[in-house]
């Protein structure tokens, strides 16, 4: 039960705060400033933060590629415009 609430909790972190956590519990275990059983624990607790942080950064890249596909598909004349527009801008040859 105390796995589940445990679970809970860090499905509702966000990245940042997932890899701190993790990095505290790495710091302990590597100082070894805690007892065998509450090793295995963060261990445990560890484990959860990295597939955690996994499935974040896999939706990140999904959404990532899903907008590069959508660029992709954008008109070229759309592309051309704003192009030009931009060396329009850097030339200084702006219209007035």
């Amino acid at each position: 039960m105390a796995e589940k609430k445990q679970n809970s909790s860090i499905d509702k972190m966000n990245f940042e705060d997932a890899i701190k956590e993790l990095t505290g519990i790495v710091g302990k275990i590597e100082q070894g400033q805690i007892p065998l059983q509450e090793s295995i624990e963060q261990y445990e607790k560890g484990m959860m933060l990295i597939r955690h942080c996994r499935e974040i950064l896999l939706k990140a890249e999904k959404r990532i590629e899903k907008i590069s596909q959508s660029d992709d598909n954008k008109p070229q004349n759309s592309n051309n415009q704003d192009q030009e527009e931009e060396k329009e801008e850097t030339e200084g040859n702006l219209p007035f």
